[in-house]
């Protein structure tokens, strides 16, 4: 399948439904469409969801209209920015229908795509030559006619007439696709696929055939349109867990089946057809091979000849993103796993610096640390966190790579170790609890600390991480003896109590005798 082909079946029905709202050739929408947004692959198609190179006005941007600054006949042009690819296909049915100069299109039977493409041409839509000839080779390369012919049909058959009065824009999502998991901006991966150490037994290596996934109790969901459920697993002690897989068909004659394992719970039966967002059960972290709550996603590809192999589950992603324009991320240590996969401007998925994945991992929907509140001390408590998390990690000379690698362990923990930090200790860490309170937990060899950080505590460590006059190590050296203070005074006390308890007894056996 040719890549314009590919694009015109993606967004056949918004070209199909403005052929029903505005009498446009869903034709003609389709193969503007290929050619102003190189079948969706333009900066501005990228970017703003622009698909047919229509710029800003004045009365678009007075109305509070996004946009984007892009050189096309002149330098620094505004381009109308849209919220979806189906709210840039209806602002082009409104552009050419409130536009005079197209008036004679709309003459036009809504199937006479070559009379259309001839007007929109002569009215000036593009600035080269040969417009009309450009947007007919394409539908009829491409035998996007038959868009047309449905419509016609359709209309004939209901009894209705064309125009926006009896054919409302449907506002649901029809795009055929969906990541596992439903989250704003992106997937928090704690493993990718290939080679790792197995977790649980460090000494030994294995191939992880799928990505994990964070989660917390949420729907899992299929990922295309008219998959089948060809497998059920409901016992939890199984290497995977509770589990469901759903095969797709493919034009080659091939299959393609997802994996969905370490459930809490399956909505879902053998022989179900799912569609793209349907759930098909709750994660959870059912299995014997499971070290905390996660999704592993797996991806298997099935050839025509029955030949089997395990795939990259990020080459997945990428691949139904595009095709469902799915602006989502799989991050794993800063990194995007779609990146590779994808065809971007390599700008566009720069890995994050260590401090830049640290705010977007605690600020991000499932970071299980985030604390938001008006409460102060609430906000200190998690200044100080993400402040002593970076120092330790930045403290030790490791790379970028093992940083990021740190911070995403400590993240998921809730828990960062500060251990490198405070020399001669035998463990010390610093965690925030659910109740948004910060706990520094301290063991020197003789004494075991569990502290609460106080207002004055936090207030204290704030002074030294924030100043920008002190070195790294000189913030070490500090915190150090921050740390160093609470533990021996926690021992004093510690002493003194065992003195007097010691004392007590001693009274005790003298008024006994």
């Amino acid at each position: 399948m040719s890549k314009n082909q590919e694009y015109a079946e993606q967004y056949a029905e918004f070209a199909k439904e403005q052929m029903k709202r505005y009498g446009i050739p869903a034709s003609v929408t389709l193969a503007q469409g290929i050619l102003e947004s190189s079948n969706g692959q333009s900066e501005l198609a990228r970017k703003g969801n622009n698909h047919f190179g229509i710029k800003a006005t004045s009365a678009w941007l007075r109305d509070g209209g996004g946009y984007l600054v892009y050189t096309d006949d002149r330098p620094d042009e505004k381009f109308c920015k849209y919220a979806s690819v189906g709210d840039s296909y209806e602002h082009h049915s409104q552009f050419l229908k409130g536009n005079g100069r197209y008036a004679k299109c709309f003459t036009l039977p809504p199937d006479d795509y070559k009379g259309w493409t001839e007007s929109i041409e002569k009215a000036g839509y593009a600035t080269g030559g040969g417009y009309a000839a450009k947007l007919q080779q394409i539908i009829e390369r491409n035998g996007l006619q038959k868009y047309d012919r449905m419509v016609m049909q359709e209309m004939k058959a209901q009894g209705k007439s064309f125009g926006v009065e009896g054919n409302p824009r449907n506002t649901e999502s029809r795009t055929p696709y969906s990541f596992p998991v439903s989250r704003e901006e992106y997937l928090f991966v704690t493993s990718p696929f290939g080679m790792r150490t197995d977790p649980m037994d460090g000494t030994k290596q294995q191939m992880h055939k799928g990505i994990d996934i964070r989660t917390d109790h949420d729907d899992v969901l299929a990922t295309e349109a008219d998959g089948k459920v060809v497998g059920i697993n409901h016992n939890a002690q199984t290497t995977g867990g509770k589990s469901v897989t759903v095969e797709y068909a493919r034009e080659d004659g091939g299959r393609l089946q997802v994996a969905y394992m370490h459930l809490d719970s399956i909505a879902v039966k053998k022989g179900d057809t799912v569609q793209a967002g349907q759930k098909l059960g709750v994660s959870g972290y059912t299995g014997t091979r499971t070290t905390g709550e996660h999704l592993h996603f797996e991806v298997k590809d099935i050839a025509k000849d029955g030949t089997e192999r395990h795939i990259d589950p990020a080459a997945y992603l990428a691949d139904i993103a595009q095709k469902g324009d799915i602006r989502l991320q799989a991050l794993h240590n800063g990194n995007d796993l779609l990146a590779k996969y994808k065809s971007e401007t390599p700008d566009a998925n720069r890995p994050l610096s260590t401090e830049a994945w640290m705010k977007k991992l605690l600020s991000s929907e499932d970071s299980g640390v985030g604390v938001t509140g008006a409460d102060p001390i609430v906000e200190m408590a998690m200044n100080a966190y993400t402040s002593l998390m970076l120092l330790a990690v930045q403290i030790d000379g490791k790379t970028e790579g093992e940083r990021k690698a740190l911070v995403s362990e400590y993240t998921y923990r809730k828990q960062a170790d500060l251990t490198a930090l405070v020399p001669g200790m035998k463990s010390c860490t610093i965690g925030m609890e659910a109740n948004g309170k910060a706990v520094l937990r301290a063991d020197n060899g003789m004494v075991a600390v569990r502290h609460e950080l106080s207002a004055t505590d936090l207030n204290r460590l704030s002074l030294v991480l924030s100043n920008g006059n002190l070195s790294d190590e000189a913030k070490r050296m500090r915190v150090a003896g921050l740390v160093n203070g609470i533990v021996l005074s926690r021992q004093a006390a510690q002493n003194y109590e065992q003195g007097m308890s010691e004392g007590q007894e001693r009274t005790e056996t003298l008024q006994r005798k």
